[in-house]
């Protein structure tokens, strides 16, 4: 016995839905799957800056980083996006700047022209928590021999040392001679928010100054 006709058209369109329905969902995946990303992106950047907002503000307030319970702090902020003491997918670079005006090179030089970073940004105390292999900070990297153990570099390298430089931090401001600035920088990777040939080496940066 045959299906009625309406029946058979019926069957026949729901196997075209079927069919369309597979060629769509092909585009759709990618699309739904970029928003997801993009959108979770945004929720791991607005956390990324609190660790840097909390970072600097207890830098700023002269909080020892250089002690590993002190940078348990910092890991247990940034709860969720990966970051270890010494590793993992985040890293914090706290940076001490000052102005090396006048009143910082005579001590050490007879005048301010033998002062090799007179009138600069220079960078007198530098911390590093988690994974320090993911970036460099944007305002310099002073070479690791004159950075105590405490994180600070003396007058003497800070003045003389042109890695202890933090030029780029003259687009953002202009400090008075003596003047201080505390940065923190923070950096996570996000490899589960990755899309192959969408989206590659996803991340979030975020910085705070003081």
């Amino acid at each position: 016995m045959s299906l009625p006709k309406s029946h058979r058209q019926a069957r026949s369109e729901r196997g075209n839905s079927l069919i369309e329905f597979s060629l769509v969902i092909v585009f759709l995946l990618p699309i739904m799957y970029g928003v997801f990303s993009v959108g979770m992106s945004l929720t791991k950047s607005v956390q990324a800056a609190v660790v840097a907002r909390d970072a600097g503000s207890m830098f700023m307030r002269y909080v020892d980083f250089s002690t590993s319970a002190n940078k348990q702090l910092i890991v247990r902020v940034a709860r969720g996006l990966g970051m270890t003491e010494t590793g993992g997918n985040g890293t914090v670079i706290l940076t001490q700047i000052m102005k090396a005006g006048t009143s910082q090179c005579i001590p050490t030089y007879a005048n301010t022209a033998s002062c090799p970073n007179f009138n600069r940004h220079v960078i007198i105390k530098r911390i590093v928590i988690g994974n320090a292999s993911l970036m460099s900070s944007s305002f310099g990297t002073p070479v690791s021999s004159i950075v105590t153990t405490d994180g600070s570099i003396t007058a003497a390298n800070y003045l003389a040392n042109t890695t202890a430089r933090a030029d780029a931090f003259d687009t953002l401001m202009n400090l008075g001679d003596g003047e201080f600035a505390f940065v923190a920088e923070a950096y996570f990777r996000t490899p589960e928010l990755d899309l192959p040939g969408y989206r590659t080496n996803t991340h979030v940066y975020q910085r705070s100054i003081f």
